[in-house]
């Protein structure tokens, strides 16, 4: 909980880790470049890194003497052979055993090897052996390493892509920190001159394991504060994910280090090299993970931010040279004497005004009824009701028309309405005191 509590900005720590980075790369491949025009012969691929016999072929050798000696007096034993990348290590605590690795073949004349050897002291030949490795076998090895380091990468891209819901940013930023974890393991390698073996690849393919599990963890806890912290900045968001998992981070490898340490310190030869390839990788990688990896993921979160305003800003572009072109054209025809597009448009937006005007309209009322017809089964003369478009005709001029015929054949009376009379037979009603 150390980290969480700093006012670390480690996302403006960025160019910084990245200079320092490309620096250790680049001084690298500067030696390996240095060995591969190192033995006068002009430049020399297969000098630019110490390779192992798994990858280059030649002769491997493991001699036991019956009384102890030293490995620079074994050394000095082989150096008239002319042997090419020659290395002798001891084998065991009594100092009786050797091994011997060059890339130079005795498969076929092993006498002078042992002669050489029978210098320094008596050899034990029922305990020695020479062992050849052929260049065929040395490029199927270094075939299937790089095989090998490319699927692993590849799987790696697939699952985080596939972790974090198919987000490509992800995936990419943690194969690129692979890549740089191998590329400056390689680098370290060269400058210090090791020979690069199955311990190497083997350390190779851990480092990257142990790499992207530390990685992941960074990118899963930015993947949830975005989600805890919505709204606050991008790299606010990554800089506290960083510093609240940097505790978990360096303890794990503070653990890995020291077991490391001691192991290149009391472990045998090639125990040696396989830790220290792992000590140079998984430090690479812890640095990576934490300062490198997760403000990479800020950098191409504002590149896709920034494409994607481009594109906004493109489609806004577009809409407003279609309504420039689209006002032109309807300048155009409106001075030819034609309809402008504008008016087209208004026209049709009041008909689907109207139109639904109409659908929301209230229902009719009931139907008023003009006229009479005889029903053909009881002679009953029943109401018909008016049609909507018929023309209403008063009750007087119907009969003044002579239209009211048919009520007399039903046997109703005519209308008839005397105002004169109503009003004389008041007059008389109020002069007799009626009310």
């Amino acid at each position: 909980m150390l980290f969480r509590r700093l006012n670390w900005n480690i996302v403006g720590w960025f160019r910084i880790v990245q200079t320092i980075s490309y620096l250790v790369i680049a001084v690298g491949f500067g030696a390996m470049i240095y060995h591969g025009f190192a033995g006068g012969n002009g430049f020399q691929p297969s000098h630019m890194l110490r390779l192992g016999l798994s990858f280059t072929g030649g002769t491997d050798i493991d001699v036991q003497y019956a009384q102890p000696t030293t490995a620079d007096k074994v050394r000095g034993a082989l150096a008239g052979l002319g042997l090419t990348d020659e290395s002798v290590t001891t084998a065991g605590k009594d100092g009786k055993g050797f091994i011997i690795q060059t890339q130079t073949s005795f498969a076929n004349d092993s006498a002078p090897v042992w002669t050489a050897l029978g210098t320094v002291a008596s050899v034990d030949r029922a305990a020695s052996q020479i062992t050849a490795v052929g260049p065929s076998l040395g490029r199927e090895y270094l075939t299937r390493a790089l095989w090998a380091l490319v699927i692993a990468l590849g799987i790696q891209f697939l699952y985080i892509a596939f972790r974090f819901g198919w987000n490509y940013i992800f995936g990419l930023v943690t194969v690129i920190a692979l890549v740089r974890d191998a590329a400056m393991m390689i680098g370290i390698y060269a400058l210090a001159d090791r020979r690069a073996d199955d311990a190497f690849l083997a350390a190779v393919l851990t480092v990257i394991g142990y790499s992207v599990m530390d990685t992941i963890v960074i990118l899963d806890r930015i993947r949830e504060n975005t989600k805890l912290m919505a709204g606050a900045p991008y790299d606010r968001i990554v800089n506290e994910s960083i510093k609240q998992t940097m505790t978990r981070s360096f303890n794990t490898l503070a653990t890995v280090v020291i077991t490391l340490v001691a192991l290149l310190a009391l472990g045998g030869g090639s125990l040696k090299n396989f830790a220290f390839a792992l000590l140079v990788g998984i430090c690479s990688g812890g640095y990576h993970s934490i300062f490198y990896s997760a403000p990479l993921v800020l950098g191409f979160r504002k590149r896709q931010m920034e494409a994607a305003a481009k594109r906004r800003a493109a489609g806004l572009a577009q809409g407003r040279a279609v309504s420039a072109r689209a006002r032109a054209e309807s300048s155009s025809l409106q001075s030819r004497g034609g309809v402008p597009r504008e008016d087209i448009v208004a026209a049709r937006r009041e008909r689907r005004q109207k139109a639904k005007a109409a659908r929301t309209t209230p229902s009719a009322p009931t139907p008023r009824y003009r006229k009479r017809r005889d029903d053909a089964v009881g002679s009953v003369a029943l109401e018909e009701p008016m049609a909507p478009n018929d023309e209403l005709i008063d009750p007087l001029d119907a009969q003044e028309a002579g239209l009211h015929d048919a009520a007399f054949e039903q046997g109703h009376e005519e209308i008839r309405l005397t105002f004169d009379e109503s009003e004389e037979h008041s007059e008389e009603r109020h002069e007799g005191g009626e009310p």
